[in-house]
């Protein structure tokens, strides 16, 4: 079933979401915040994995590293870019509309959650990869993997964070049943260069979804989004990073 990929996915973030609602109340405010922390860690580490394995290969006996240009380039003028067009704004905005339809206008943490949280389960090359999969060859295995890993990230971030979390489902559900609708058209551009990039362009912006969640909201994420647009098409460039 075309879809099904989707739709599992985006179900188990929303159950990850109530799952760590509930088992949030067992937690009190300092362990919610250490929890919270334990969290931005384990992003920006699982961040780093992605982000090594694209910049790092070996070489007989070295190791090298390449693509630095790739990082700087896709960063600075994705981020200019995102600043532009305002994508952060959009996302809150989106948020606060959420927080009000849902009864939730006196979580303070709601838009907050919805972001950081959206912005973790969206941005990867699973999240692209797998919908492509899942459109032409109705393989929905790459999603599945992703949805349980995203059903526990979900709920440690419920917990940490608040329900707005759980709201994450939603761009997930658009995002992913887009590209599944248009994979067809998506497939051939996606070689796999342009996924290589990607990847490792998604693992730094996840990285950087991990240090806001240590250090407070200290980067604009989202409008970093754009980077993994450029990320892409460098990959048709002429030349090579």
């Amino acid at each position: 079933m075309i879809g099904l990929g989707t739709m599992i996915n985006s179900a188990a973030i929303a159950a990850g979401g109530v799952f760590g609602h509930f088992t949030r109340k067992l937690f009190r405010q300092e362990q919610q915040e250490a929890l919270n922390k334990t969290c931005g860690v384990s992003v920006m580490f699982i961040a780093i994995a992605g982000a090594m394995q694209g910049m790092m290969a070996i070489d007989g006996n070295k190791i090298i590293s390449g693509r630095s240009m790739l990082v700087v380039l896709c960063l600075a003028l994705g981020t200019i870019i995102g600043e532009l067009i305002g994508i952060e704004k959009g996302f809150e905005r989106f948020g606060e509309w959420l927080k009000e339809k849902t009864g939730n206008s006196g979580d303070k943490q709601f838009v907050n959650a919805f972001v950081t949280a959206s912005l973790t389960v969206c941005i990867g090359a699973m999240a692209i990869v797998g919908a492509i999969q899942d459109g032409i060859l109705g393989d929905y295995s790459t999603l599945a993997v992703k949805s349980v890993l995203d059903f526990i990230i979900i709920a440690v971030m419920t917990s940490s964070l608040g329900k707005g979390c759980a709201f994450s489902a939603i761009p997930v559900f658009v995002l992913e049943g887009g590209i599944t609708l248009l994979a067809r058209l998506a497939a051939p551009i996606m070689t796999e260069t342009a996924t290589a990039y990607l990847s490792l362009v998604g693992s730094i912006l996840i990285f950087c979804v991990g240090v806001n969640l240590l250090w407070g909201k200290t980067l604009r994420v989202a409008n970093m989004i754009p980077a993994v647009i450029l990320a892409v098409i460098a990959a048709y460039l002429p030349w090579t990073f």
